[in-house]
Order: structure tokens, then sequence, then C-alpha cells
């Protein structure tokens, strides 16, 4: 008797609970916003960083705020890679991180910093202090870890990829490959595209992070736009991005593909690429957009069909069979795989 009771309360609980966030989803798009965002927050896995890894406070060079990050340092006695990983639009050093365990495995070096936490304060998305605080984090690395310091790699989901392009640009350090996926590369077109998606919590935090108030104000906006930045020539010689965007990203995720093809585009023009066939042209970029299909056979990563293939030199984009997302198995891999 007591198992059918415990039985009837689950169903109805779970039914009431899918029924209030079908409600949820059905009048607000920002709602699903909101359900990703405390699972990636609360993700039960988060209690690994407290058995495993170790909390750094990493004093600011720019403010001499103290910025938390998680690491790992490898318990090789040979140096070992690093891997930076930057936490998603919404989240903070805590937030959990599959690439945290995938480092653990294979014993590399890994930190995982606070770079002012969310991104709706002006302090935040991509700002000077931002760019300073991620560039602390790997000071800290070098100086504190065994670290082969040629192989520095700095990965970022979504807003994170928005930080890893933004370090592409920026960072002071030799990092030799960037891993850049789903990422906002500019916060007009983005905010703009939030409103169309209802996508009001990314909207009001663009306005917070741009000192808006209640129009967007354009010049702060491009201040923090990696898109607007100019690229050092002599740095794009020697490090390699790669972009990887999910096909379906914009519809069924907050970010869409243009973000990923026009930052690789920029770079292409910044190092005055002549030769058309390397670029993304507009044809590709609409075929993409309205079809969804392949447009030639580029193969696969982690069983995902492949969409679109461009490189040049050493930065390449790949747009796969996804959403918004991160394959983050295949992203380490690539990573560190021997060149």
């Amino acid at each position: 008797m007591k198992n059918k009771i415990s039985k009837s309360i689950f169903f109805i609980t779970t039914l009431f609970f899918g029924i209030a966030i079908g409600v949820l989803l059905r009048h607000s798009k920002q709602s699903w916003s909101i359900i990703q965002k405390f699972y990636v927050n609360n993700n039960s896995k988060i209690d690994r960083w407290e058995s495993t890894f170790t909390i750094a406070n990493i004093k600011s060079s720019k403010d001499n705020t103290i910025q938390k990050a998680y690491y790992y340092k490898t318990k090789s006695k040979s140096p070992k890679p690093l891997v930076v990983s930057l936490h998603t639009w919404n989240g903070n050093y805590a937030q959990y991180d599959a690439l945290a365990e995938l480092c653990l495995k294979n014993n590399l070096n890994y930190i995982h910093p606070d770079f002012r936490g969310p991104n709706n304060t002006s302090e935040a998305c991509c700002s000077d202090l931002v760019l300073a605080d991620i560039d602390d984090a790997i000071t800290y690395a070098l100086e504190n870890f065994n670290v082969d310091d040629s192989e520095i790699y700095v990965v970022g989901f979504s807003g994170g990829g928005y930080a890893t392009l933004s370090t592409f640009m920026k960072s002071k350090h030799n990092i030799k490959k960037f891993s850049a996926w789903a990422s906002i590369s500019n916060l007009e077109s983005w905010y703009n595209e939030s409103i169309i998606l209802e996508n009001l919590e990314y909207v009001n935090d663009i306005l917070k992070c741009t000192n808006s108030i209640n129009d967007l104000n354009l010049e702060i906006a491009k201040q923090k736009s990696p898109i607007h930045w100019d690229a050092s020539i002599s740095k794009l010689e020697h490090q390699e991005l790669k972009l990887y965007a999910g096909i379906y990203d914009g519809l069924q995720g907050s970010v869409p593909i243009t973000h990923s093809i026009n930052f690789y585009n920029k770079i292409l023009r910044d190092l005055n690429v002549s030769d058309s066939t390397y670029y993304v042209s507009q044809k590709e970029k609409l075929l993409l957009l309205e079809n969804r299909k392949p447009l030639g056979n580029y193969g696969f990563i982690s069983n995902r069909k492949v969409f679109l293939r461009k490189s040049y030199k050493n930065i390449s984009i790949e747009v796969f069979e996804g959403e918004h997302e991160i394959l983050s198995k295949y992203a380490l891999n690539d990573l560190i795989s021997a060149n």
C-alpha cells in the first residue's frame, strides 16, 4: 500500500512539474534560459570540485581584487600542458565544467578562473579587467604548476567562447591554441538577436554590461566586442584559433552561427587574405541559414556531421550538426593533439 501511495505521489509531482515547465516555455523563451542556467550552475557533479580540485585566490594586476579559480596541477614530474577553461556568460569559477574531469583523467594542468563573474556588470563582458583576470590566472598557473609553457591552451563555450576570442585578440601570453565554441563576437548583434528570440535575461545583461539605460550604448558595445578589435598580425602567425558552431544554434540556442562565421572572416581580412575561396561567402552563409544542410562532404567530428569547414593557415571554422553546445572530449583531444 505504501509503495502504491509513494508511486502515486511521485507520478503527480512529476506531472505537475512537467506541466509547469510546459507553461513557462510556452509563455516565455526566457524561461528556458533560466532553466539552463539553473542546471549548469547546480549540476550535482559540481561536488567533484570539493574533493579533487583546489581554489586559488588570485590578486588582480589591475585593481588588486581577488579573483578565485579552481585548478588541478599535474602530478607528473615532467612538464605538462596547461588547459585554461573559461566559464560561460552566466557562470563563474565554480560552474561545473566537463573539461575539468577530462584534464584530471589525463593528468594535465587545468585552471578554471573567475573573471568578474556573470556578465551583468560594467566590470564584466571582456573589459580590460576581465582580460587582465584571465592573463593573471595563466601567470598564476605558470608560476605554481609544472607547465610546459610551449603548450598553453585556452577553451571556452558560449560566453566562454566570447572570452576565448577576446583572449585570442589581446592576451599577453604565448598561447599555442584557442578553441572557441558557440561564441559571441558582436554584442550589438547579439543584443538585437536576443530581443528577437525573447531572451530578455541576456538583453538586460548586455544593457548592464554596457552602462546602458534604455537603449544600447553602441560605443561601449563595440569596445567590448572582439569583432571590432584590431588583430595583432605577428600573434596570428604563431597562435592557432579553432572556431566551432552548431548549425541549429540561434534556432535551438541563443547564439546564431553568424557570430563565428563573421569573426573568422574578420581575421582573414586582418591578414589581408585576397583569395576569396578561403572566406565563408555570403552565399554559403545564406545556404547554411536557410537550409541547415551540409555544403559538402566534410566528414564528422564526434559522430556529428560537419556542414562547413574553412581554414587558412592556423585559423579555422567548423559548422557541425549540433545546437548551442561544446563537444568537450573532442575539444580537449583536438587541442592537445600533436601538430
